[in-house]
């Protein structure tokens, strides 16, 4: 086994084409981790650090950002605004011809979809910006600004959020795997080794116990997620013998593989993105004058408390749903029954067309029902955790789990298909 992965690395850095991608990779991620720690002008750190040391929901929101958010770095929104329009678009795809005809032309319709999505961006940005700022004034954070000041606060927040995304942008086009799950990624990576040190300092002897626990189910997560990701149902296909010109081709059997969780880790990303957006806009309102709004942000801030129950309820409802969403986005069993029946195949007891339509939609169905369900509870098992262990430092680290291991997934798996590429290179030439 060792031997086997020490080849594989071996292949990995003596190819010049895949060098040249980890090390682009690597050199976004030193620069990411540069802007992280380059903070906006006439923010008091002291007191910003010490309001997160007293919200849990905040210190979520800043492992989401990848610490840029108690730094109060020029990246501090992070990729929210980005994701929130993602999903805005997506969901605008469903359900207008046009966005969704558009999505299905290959490379032009990504690229004008993503445009989309960049324009939806900028007013997303502006307006959380604001609503930082006031959420900051309130606080006592940033003191009284002139108008040009405001701007120039505002404007380097939005700067910072399309230069992430510019990253992202790069990362997917001259590196290694989508470049914004794998910001995500380096964000929480960087981030763990801080909320472990903080784990440290005050654990006791009576928390050793705790930590061996949580460290133990970590290890588990870990392992089904991995599990989970890699279960494939496989649907034998038949293809019976056919002549096409003047050759004979003879039949053949192949099969379409299905994989128990066909999102990965985007329903985790846009989950965390709705689940966070009550609290944020009660923060934001409870300090109104009006006591009608004052009253509806202390509801939504105590209603949707991290640690509380309604919280992680709707954490785990987003999750199922848009495990569903985005499984119904990505795989089409219209065309691939068509596909199937244009090159003579069917699947063995089922009716070509129609019925291998709705034989395949209801074995997607199956097994997104169980991957959904796992992710969600995967999704708040941290939470739960913490209540019998106490850390509740960890449940960060937890939830970021899942997106680290899905990200480290899908990344070694397009290492190992562009490895697999260059070995039948030289059958080519």
């Amino acid at each position: 086994m060792l031997k086997k992965i020490r080849d594989k690395i071996r292949l990995l850095f003596n190819d010049p084409a895949i060098k040249r991608k980890i090390i682009f990779t690597l050199m976004i991620f030193l620069f990411f981790r540069f802007f992280a720690f380059l903070p906006v002008p006439a923010i008091d750190i002291a007191k910003l650090k010490a309001l997160f040391a007293q919200s849990q929901f905040l210190s979520l929101l800043d492992i989401f950002s990848g610490g840029t958010l108690i730094n109060f770095s020029v990246m501090a929104l992070g990729l929210n605004p980005y994701i929130n329009a993602s999903i805005i678009i997506q969901l605008l795809s469903a359900m207008i011809p046009t966005l969704e005809k558009l999505s299905k032309e290959g490379e032009y319709g990504r690229a004008k979809i993503n445009q989309y999505t960049r324009y939806l961006t900028l007013p997303l940005t502006f307006v959380q910006a604001i609503g930082i700022f006031i959420l900051l004034k309130n606080q006592g954070i940033v003191g009284v600004m002139s108008p040009l000041e405001f701007f120039s606060f505002i404007l380097t927040m939005v700067a910072g959020t399309f230069i992430l995304i510019w990253f992202g942008e790069l990362i997917s086009e001259f590196g290694l795997g989508n470049g914004i799950s794998l910001i995500i990624f380096a964000g929480i990576v960087g981030r763990l080794p801080i909320v472990l040190s903080q784990t440290a300092t005050v654990a006791t002897p009576e928390t050793i116990f705790s930590v061996v626990v949580f460290v133990a189910l970590s290890i588990a997560v870990i392992a089904s997620i991995v599990f989970i990701n890699e279960a494939v149902r496989k649907i034998p296909v038949y293809y019976a013998k056919r002549i096409k010109g003047n050759r004979l081709y003879s039949g053949a059997t192949n099969f379409l593989p299905l994989k128990l969780n066909q999102a990965g880790v985007i329903p985790i990303i846009f989950a965390v993105s709705f689940v966070l957006m009550p609290q944020l806009v009660g923060n934001f309102i409870v300090y109104s004058p009006n006591s009608a709004l004052s009253s509806i942000g202390r509801f939504l801030v105590s209603f949707f408390s991290p640690e509380g129950f309604f919280y992680n309820f709707f954490y785990f409802v987003l999750v199922i749903a848009f495990t569903f969403f985005y499984t119904v986005v990505v795989f089409n069993p219209q065309k691939i029954s068509e596909e199937i029946q244009k090159h003579g195949g069917f699947i063995p007891g089922i009716r070509p067309g129609l019925a291998t339509k709705q034989f395949l939609e209801k074995i997607v169905y199956r097994i997104t029902t169980v991957g959904a369900v796992f992710l969600g509870l995967v999704a708040v098992m941290p939470v739960l955790v913490s209540k019998v262990t106490g850390l509740t430092n960890l449940v960060i680290g937890g939830t970021g789990i899942l997106i680290v291991v899905s990200v480290v997934l899908e990344t070694f798996k397009k290492i190992e298909a562009q490895l697999v590429m260059k070995s039948y290179d030289r059958f080519v030439k």
